[in-house]
Formats: C-alpha cells, sequence, structure tokens
C-alpha cells in the first residue's frame, strides 16, 4: 500500500468536487483484501454518500479499520519507516507498558469544585495505547492492561457532572473511550456489554442533551468544539452498540445541525488562494489557533469513522472540511490567510459578539491531528494537500497522549497517526 511521493503533478487539487460512494465495498471490508481493494479504486468511484446507517456495521469500524491494522502489523514486523518510527513513539510512551494501573472512579466532574477528570483522560490513553500495542504487536500483556482498564471503568463509573464543561467530558472521553473498546472487542476478559451499558447510560445522556438543547443557551453560543466532540461520541457509540439511531443522529448533525459543530457553520467562509487551494474559514479561528487545530481533530475523527462505515463525510460540501483544514493549516506554517469577520450571538439572549481578525494565540501549535488529514486526501485520494501534508511534516512521526503536555489539551486526541495511517 505504499506509495510514491504525496506531491504528484497529476494530482487533483483541492478545489476540485468529488464525493465517494463505497458503502457496498465497504460491507465487505472485514480484512486487508479489501482495505487493498479500497486503497486501489477510491480514485474510480464515483456517486453521492448515502444518508442512512449502514445495514450492517463493520468491526473494527472506528478510527481504524482491519486493513489499517494488518497494515502497521506487517510494516512494523518488516521494520518499514515511516511505520517502525511510530510504532517506536507508541513503546516509549508511559501510557502504552503493560504495568499501568487504572484508577477508576463512580463520579468524574469537569469544571466547578472537585475537578478530577485528569484521571479519566489518562486511563483513556492508557487503554488506547495499550490496545493498540496489541492489536499490532500481539502481546499479550498489552491486551489484558487495555481490557484491565476498560472493565475497571465500566463498573464503577456511574455519573458525569460539573459545570457546563460536563458537556466537554462527555463528548472528549466518550469517543475517545470507545475506540479502545473498538480495538478490544472480541478479547477474552472484555466485558463489551458492561461497557456499552456504560456508554449508553453515563455518556449518551449528556451528548443528546447538548446536541438538543446546548445546555439552555442561545445556539450559536458555544464554538464548534462543543458540537464536535458530542457528534463524535453519539457517532462512536452507535457504531460499537450497532446502533443506527445514534449513528444516523451523527450524520445528520454534520450535515444539518443547527450549532456551530455542523459543516456549513464550522467552516462559514470559503475562498481560493493565489495556488489555487480551497480555504476555508474555521469558526474558530478569530478566538486561538489551539482549539482550531483541536477542531481538525474532532471533525477529523467524525469523518474517519463514517468513512469506515461507508460514509464520505470527509468530501461532502465540496470537501468543505478539506478547505477548512487546508486553511487552519496554511495560518499555522505562518502564512497569510483571509479572514472575513465573524457574528455570533452569545449568552441565552444571544448577545450580538464579532471577532475582527483572525487570532495569533497559540499559533503554530502542534496537536497529533494531521496524519489523519494528510493521508486520507492525498494517499487515498491522491489530492494535492499542499498546506495539511506540511503541517503532518512538523509533527511526524505523530505520537499521542502524554507526548504533548500534562493538561488536558494534550489528549484530546489520540494521536499515533503516523503508524495507523502511513499509506
Amino acid at each position: 500500500m505504499s506509495r510514491t511521493s504525496p506531491h504528484r503533478a497529476s494530482q487533483q487539487h483541492a478545489s476540485e468536487p468529488a464525493e465517494l460512494s463505497r458503502r457496498g465495498l465497504l460491507r465487505t471490508a472485514g480484512g486487508l483484501t479489501a482495505a487493498l481493494a479500497l486503497a486501489g479504486s477510491s480514485a474510480a468511484l464515483a456517486g453521492t454518500t448515502a444518508g442512512a446507517a449502514p445495514a450492517a456495521f463493520t468491526h473494527p469500524g472506528m478510527l481504524h479499520n482491519a486493513g489499517d491494522i494488518n497494515r502497521a502489523k506487517v510494516r512494523v514486523a518488516a521494520g518499514t519507516d515511516p511505520w517502525l518510527s511510530g510504532w517506536k513513539k507508541l513503546t516509549a510512551n508511559s501510557h502504552s507498558q503493560s504495568t499501568w494501573t487504572p484508577n477508576p472512579q463512580a463520579t468524574i466532574i469537569r469544571g466547578g469544585t472537585g475537578e478530577n477528570y485528569g484521571i479519566l483522560y489518562n486511563d483513556i490513553a492508557a487503554a488506547y495505547q495499550n490496545a493498540l500495542r496489541w492489536a499490532v504487536g500481539g502481546t499479550a500483556a498489552n491486551g489484558d492492561t487495555a481490557v484491565r482498564i476498560l472493565n475497571a471503568w465500566s463498573s464503577k463509573l456511574t455519573t458525569l457532572t460539573g459545570n457546563a464543561d460536563r458537556f466537554l467530558a462527555a463528548g472528549i472521553y466518550g469517543w475517545t473511550f470507545c475506540q479502545a473498546a473498538e480495538l478490544m472487542r472480541g478479547h477474552a476478559g472484555f466485558d463489551l456489554a458492561a461497557f456499552q451499558k456504560m456508554m449508553v447510560n453515563v455518556f449518551y445522556p449528556l451528548n443528546n442533551s447538548f446536541l438538543t438543547h446546548h445546555n439552555g443557551a442561545c445556539i450559536t453560543n458555544y464554538w464548534a468544539n462543543w458540537d464536535l466532540c458530542n457528534m463524535a461520541s453519539v457517532m462512536a457509540i452507535g457504531i460499537l452498540t450497532d446502533n443506527a439511531a445514534k449513528y444516523d443522529q451523527a450524520v445528520t448533525y454534520f450535515k444539518s445541525g443547527a450549532g456551530n459543530g455542523s459543516i456549513a457553520h464550522a467552516v462559514p467562509f470559503l475562498y481560493t488562494d493565489s495556488g489555487g487551494y480551497g480555504l476555508g474559514q474555521w469558526q474558530e479561528s478569530g478566538r486561538d489557533q489551539g482549539h482550531t487545530v483541536m477542531g481538525m481533530g474532532q471533525m477529523g475523527a467524525i469523518c474517519e469513522m463514517a468513512w469506515n462505515q461507508g460514509d464520505d463525510l470527509y468530501s461532502y460540501d465540496g470537501r468543505r472540511f478539506m478547505k477548512g483544514a487546508q486553511y487552519v493549516a496554511k495560518y499555522n506554517l505562518g502564512q497569510d490567510v483571509p479572514y472575513t469577520t465573524y457574528k455570533w450571538g452569545t449568552g441565552q439572549n444571544c448577545a450580538q459578539m464579532s471577532q475582527t481578525v483572525i487570532s495569533v494565540g497559540s499559533r503554530g501549535a502542534l496537536r497529533p491531528v494531521w496524519a489523519m488529514l494528510h493521508f486520507h486526501y492525498n494517499r487515498r485520494l491522491h489530492l494535492d494537500d499542499k498546506y495539511i501534508s506540511a503541517m503532518y511534516g512538523r509533527v511526524a512521526p505523530e505520537g499521542g497522549g502524554g507526548d504533548f503536555g500534562s493538561t488536558s489539551g494534550g489528549y484530546d486526541q489520540l494521536g499515533f497517526g503516523t503508524l495507523m495511517y502511513a499509506k
């Protein structure tokens, strides 16, 4: 599946529209053969994305499919870069060690008095990283540790609470926790039913409440990431539990939701730069670049999960997300981008606010969000992703939770995209 240079003269520009219909092929994507077929034929497929959940969910089918896992396994065993470099980033991380001891809590608080949510995001990182080491390296001890972490939390966690930030906890930790569970489904000793119950009873009600009511605020009050993390959690829970209604809820919101996480609101203004590249102003660009780059990871996760279930949200609305990612990448590379004054309503009464210039806050921030986007647009679709590619080059090989600081921002993305997405 290795390909030649990502900057081929024959590649399409990002501004050329295309949207792939891939559900029929993905229904058979249970292993490496289907993944190879997808990689080889995706450029030739044509049509429109279907609007409903798949007739049968693909497992594993969230951030990683069977082809991703098999490719990483084969390449690491052969000692081939960049997969080997990505593997070394994983095995060097303290969270990936089989000696990790989980610290489950009955109540997790984010926002307000008694915050303890750092315990949860550290254990999620450990569960995911140990699951990856088991899936790719086959080490039984890592698999046992991932199962131990997942089972410990599903047998104890009953409440997510705090101020409005509880919705961030339900969203971010909902979709990330599901990734580890999806990798471990079928593993001896993993109580999948108990984990599914926790996700449905503890996480989903907050996800659904936020997307439905937005904490009683004006619909534009909350930044795009608040919607996106909750959309990602609903989608992940839908896949984990084979629940078509939940999966469809997330897809529908992505396409036409009223809040800032839906694609047209997340990327409100479109441009074309002097090089002919399509750009899209991101909703949080006037806020700061740390949260803007976070948005690349949250929306990217939604698109990748949908892709593995047969829906091409990556290309939806003329590849609007790609244009947004190119815009964010270009600005964070230190280059100029256009900016249109952004206006929105805040609070319960929709008091008007505006941002007249793009923010320089956290400009150039590195997070492990770019590999997923680069290897999709450039290697799957053979598109010229000039700015995304350059940002990926700055962070490669991608690490994960524990490699980007100790605060929550360093754990908002699971990372290790070089290992799992290189093609």
